[in-house]
């Protein structure tokens, strides 16, 4: 009864700061067009480093994917799946965006967070051509909705990508139906196991396992569940559950050391890197370090009895997207660091950045950096290149694929 009273709290407060939030003016800083000119910025560790915009003109991003060859696949919210040659530039010459959005992608409308989410190769992609990529599935209008909107259920698919199509699509699968949406993410393991983020973070149901949201799941490369999964024989509960009590994950990556790391968003306040481990509570939304908007605390302490820490926390608030593992050769410095994009800092519109990570090697926090932050965008995703360089998404109406190079080349 409790977390129910403590649910109903949470959404009169949000709703409530919501109905502020659209009353006040603009909080943010001014906008900032991205230059065609590189910049240069100083670094710790790694010190003078080049940003270059590689491809703009491509509304609101959400992940982005390297194929073998140098070209990517970019996933619009929106809906589309576009293909850009020669997106790390082994070929020499520009990035292109071709015309047409790949054919076969799933219907995903963008309403909240809601839409076409993330994009991932097969492990042996070169052999199978296989892509998997996460949205969410719309269904009927939700009733009394205002603004309108449709009910939604999270989705994977996959497909062979042959030249500018996706051929043999496959739901591999689908979660319950819902009234709201949110993000997702994908992460394939060594031993070929599929993980998967998902966001519950305006109600109850991440503490329940009779659902998927708020959820880590874990799945074979069919959308079948693992044996070994924590939770495939309790009665009543999901066995594609592989931890619960997360709140709006919108990052994941599997450590060369093996470990699951998810990015998750706090309320105001609170985000998260997790170690994500089998059957582990992670609080939400009982326990939290972060702040309903309106200010009052989520929790009067952050942790409980049996709820897994975080290994690297943010107060305020970045907002944390993308995450990215560095083993390339090109920044030695960087060399294991965890690079996590940042839509914004402390709730102000336009401040996002890349945060930068060290651990030791038992993923304890040594230090961090923040990077980008004079560009002012919405970084949405972070990968490294089949060159060894380091790339970003920007999450703006005329979204940008940057390229993060060492200034002395």
């Amino acid at each position: 009864m409790q977390a129910r009273i403590l649910m109903v709290a949470i959404g009169l407060a949000l709703a409530a700061s919501t109905a502020v939030a659209q009353q006040q003016p603009d909080l943010g800083v001014a906008a900032v067009k991205l230059a065609d000119k590189p910049y240069t910025f100083d670094t710790a560790e790694q010190h003078g480093i080049r940003v270059s915009v590689i491809l703009r003109g491509v509304p609101h991003p959400f992940s982005v994917a390297f194929l073998p060859n140098g070209d990517a696949l970019l996933a619009e919210r929106g809906g589309a799946l576009r293909l850009v040659h020669n997106a790390a530039g082994g070929k020499g010459g520009a990035a292109t965006l071709d015309a047409k959005p790949v054919t076969g992608a799933p219907e995903a409308s963008a309403q909240r967070t809601g839409g076409l989410h993330d994009v991932v190769l097969h492990p042996k992609f070169a052999t199978n051509s296989l892509v998997y990529f996460t949205y969410n599935k719309l269904g009927e209008p939700v009733a009394d909705a205002k603004p309108p909107r449709r009910q939604t259920a999270l989705a994977i698919g996959r497909g062979k990508l042959e030249g500018g199509a996706l051929k043999d699509v496959k739901e591999i699968f689908t979660g319950e139906w819902q009234a709201n949406a949110s993000g997702s993410r994908l992460a394939f393991s060594a031993d070929g196991f599929l993980y998967v983020t998902t966001g519950a973070p305006f109600d109850g149901k991440a503490q329940e396992l009779n659902n998927v949201y708020g959820k880590v799941l874990r799945l074979r490369e069919d959308g079948s569940v693992p044996a070994d999964n924590p939770f495939k024989s309790q009665a009543g509960a999901r066995p594609e559950v592989f931890s619960y009590g997360h709140r709006d994950q919108l990052g994941l990556v599997v450590h060369p050391s093996g470990a699951v790391l998810a990015a998750e968003h706090g309320p105001n306040g609170g985000d998260e890197i997790n170690v994500i481990l089998p059957g582990r509570n992670y609080g939400w939304p009982k326990w939290s370090f972060g702040r309903n908007y309106d200010g009052p605390r989520i929790s009067s302490v952050p942790l409980g009895e049996n709820i897994e820490q975080p290994i690297v926390l943010w107060l305020p608030s970045i907002a944390p997207t993308g995450l990215a593992v560095y083993t390339g050769d090109k920044f030695p410095t960087w060399k294991g660091n965890l690079f996590i994009g940042s839509a914004r800092i402390g709730e102000i519109p336009r401040t996002g950045g890349l945060a930068r990570v060290v651990f030791n090697d038992k993923l304890e926090e040594l230090r961090r950096e923040r990077l980008l932050e004079d560009l002012h965008q919405r970084i949405r995703d972070v990968r490294q290149g089949p060159d060894g360089f380091i790339y970003v998404i920007t999450d703006e109406d005329d979204g940008a694929l940057l390229r993060i190079e060492p200034a002395a080349l």
